[in-house]
């Protein structure tokens, strides 16, 4: 069908958030033309903005971004948003576009709803990107800049009509309404698009050539948010390090404009999002000072994707591993505490046993904390689908000796014992847990009421796992004093997990921080059972979650202290579970007096019973 873009009178010239009107005579189908089935059943209620729309999102932070912008302004029009697709009068997908596992989801999903005849509305890459699938056939679509439109489409669709937005030459603004997934934490995205032409890359179809916001308007969300009570800001793009190039500034204008309109007490954290080699090569200084300021995460996702210069060069990487290793030596130079996550592609075309050798070497050299280890996948449309593919169970076997590789190493030791500042945002999946992340974005795992969301306190790290640390709270701080907080001696059990991908065949190293995901990169294990990235984005891009997606939590796992009593069942990397039973020794006045009259009345008992029984 026509794209009704093109159709509307007016061109698109409304303010964001408000509706153009979509007439019968411009473009909407009742019918499907090819195979004449009917039309999704309209619900009953015709009265706009009273429906329930379940809302599903794949892929990255900027996916999740662009999902929290559509559920704002549904919401402002009367919309309920729900994460339960049953009882829902629509469904809107938010696709992933970077591999096959995300997209097959996406596929699934969309025929379950079509055979349950409920209104269905597609958003995202893979309908930017590949706009003729056969999937896609007879439902609406959202183009990746048309969600301030998400209204209208919504609407039409309700009514039984097929409509599609995709085409747009502007940026969707950022002052839009919006429904963060995690009311603590706005992902900002700084620019669409990128500079590069990774042969592997699918998503370049669908979010295209870099279009950046203008440093004022970034500045203002910023401003806006925090009055809104954000404690973590998400910079999130397909490749932040290009940013302003297309507008003629760049990344560390940006960050230093931001970073002066943060609060100077530091009760909002900057996260910088994935930024690929090339671009921040002749910033590194400068990127490294905005490391070090008190408002800025110590972190950043700098993927690698191979140690081997000659699969770079097939990759159309557009730097060398050596400049690769100039960005982490330099960061992990003159920033204090960096912490550095990355990612690698494992059975890329043309990858030998010495290219894979040299991968290995690279990781075990640096030791990572984070490292998202993906399969390739071939994606249709891509230079590299057209390329000599290594045997699948070479690659499924590279994947697993990397992910072992990952696995053993024990980046978080030295840190028991220490003090930190730590960011508190979360709740962690086994609903006991507060997370909180250090100056370095290290997951800190507190136990505490739910009140302490979107607080900054001092911890003293108790004891350190492969996948976080956990710590005890010394004080809460805020804006005009720092309020002690008493000792909790309960015990608590603390689960690890790491969340499965859709595919059991892929191997996800997941890590909590959960980087940016990013267009061009491989993809982290996200909650919502798809290995979508890059979170990220790990990110994000991408935070995270994992998503999550966007949410870190959601990548809970760990393996506790020695101290701890430990049962691990072997099984899959993916998931993996264990329980640990601390103990506090710190006995008080109350408890020794409770102790002790216990011990009076089992003697009283012992006696009683003695006398009966003479």
């Amino acid at each position: 069908m026509e794209d009704i873009e093109d159709l509307l009178v007016g061109g698109g010239a409304a303010p964001p958030g408000f509706r153009l009107p979509i007439t019968a005579a411009v473009g909407v189908n009742t019918t499907n033309k090819k195979n004449k089935q009917p039309s999704p059943v309209v619900q009953n209620s015709s009265i706009p903005g009273t429906q329930t729309i379940f809302l599903k999102t794949f892929g990255c932070s900027h996916n999740q971004s662009d999902s929290e912008y559509m559920a704002g302004q549904l919401s402002s029009f009367g919309y309920a948003i729900s994460d339960n697709a049953e009882g829902a009068d629509l469904w809107l997908i938010n696709t992933c576009t970077v591999k096959s596992p995300s997209q097959s989801a996406m596929d699934t999903l969309i025929s379950k709803c079509k055979s349950e005849r409920k209104p269905l509305v597609v958003a995202g890459c893979v309908p930017q990107g590949s706009r003729d699938l056969k999937e896609l056939e007879g439902v609406s679509i959202v183009g990746v800049q048309q969600i301030d439109r998400v209204v209208e489409v919504v609407e039409e669709t309700l009514k039984g009509h097929e409509v599609r937005l995709l085409n747009r030459k502007t940026l969707p603004a950022l002052d839009l309404p919006k429904v963060r997934k995690n009311k603590f934490v706005e992902i900002l995205p700084i620019n669409v698009g990128c500079l590069g032409a990774c042969t592997y890359c699918k998503t370049k179809h669908a979010r295209g050539h870099l279009g950046s916001y203008t440093v004022d308007s970034l500045v203002g969300r910023v401003k806006s948010v925090v009055e809104d009570g954000v404690k973590e800001i998400w910079l999130s793009s397909e490749d932040t390090g290009a940013y302003g190039r297309d507008i003629g500034v760049n990344l560390p204008i940006l960050l230093k404009a931001i970073v002066a309109a943060l609060p100077s007490d530091g009760s909002t954290m900057l996260r910088i999002g994935m930024t690929n080699p090339p671009y921040i090569l002749e910033h590194l200084k400068e990127i490294a000072d905005i490391l070090c300021h008190p408002c800025v995460y110590s972190f950043l996702h700098v993927p690698v994707q191979s140690g081997s210069d000659s699969i770079l060069t097939a990759m159309n990487r557009e730097y060398t591993v050596g400049e690769f290793r100039k960005v982490v030596d330099t960061l992990t130079e003159l920033v204090p505490g960096m912490q550095i996550a990355t990612d690698i592609i494992c059975g890329f075309p043309g990858e030998t046993d010495e290219d894979f050798a040299e991968t290995v070497n690279l990781i075990k050299e640096y030791k990572f904390s984070q490292v998202h280890i993906s399969q390739f996948y071939p994606r249709p449309g891509t230079p590299a689908a057209r390329m000599k593919k290594v045997a699948s169970n070479i690659v499924k076997k590279r994947s697993r000796e990397l992910t072992s590789v990952f696995e053993s190493f024990t980046p978080y030791n030295g840190m028991e014992g220490k003090t930190e500042r730590i960011w508190i945002t979360d709740i962690a999946t086994d609903q006991i847990h507060l997370v909180g992340h250090t100056k370095g974005y290290v997951q800190v795992l507190i136990v505490g009421p739910k009140s302490l969301l979107g607080s900054s306190a001092i911890i003293k790290i108790t004891s350190v796992g492969r996948w976080s640390v956990f710590g005890d709270i010394i004080k809460i701080l805020t804006e005009s004093n720092d309020v002690p907080i008493p000792s909790d001696n309960k015990d608590t059990i603390n689960k690890e997990r790491c969340s499965p991908c859709s595919n059991q065949e892929e191997t996800c190293a997941c890590s909590p921080a959960n980087p940016d995901p990013c267009a061009c990169e491989s993809d982290e294990c996200e909650s919502n059972g798809g290995c979508n990235f890059t979170a990220t984005d790990s990110f994000p891009e991408a935070q995270n979650v994992q998503n999550a997606p966007a949410n870190p939590s959601s990548l809970l796992r760990r393996k506790p202290s020695p101290i701890n009593t430990m049962m691990e069942t072997e099984g899959n990397s993916n998931l993996k579970l264990a329980k640990s039973i601390v103990h506090d020794h710190d006995w008080g006045l109350v408890d020794t007096a409770l102790l002790g009259g216990i011990f009076i009345s089992l003697l009283m008992i012992v006696a009683l019973f003695l006398y009966t029984r003479s």
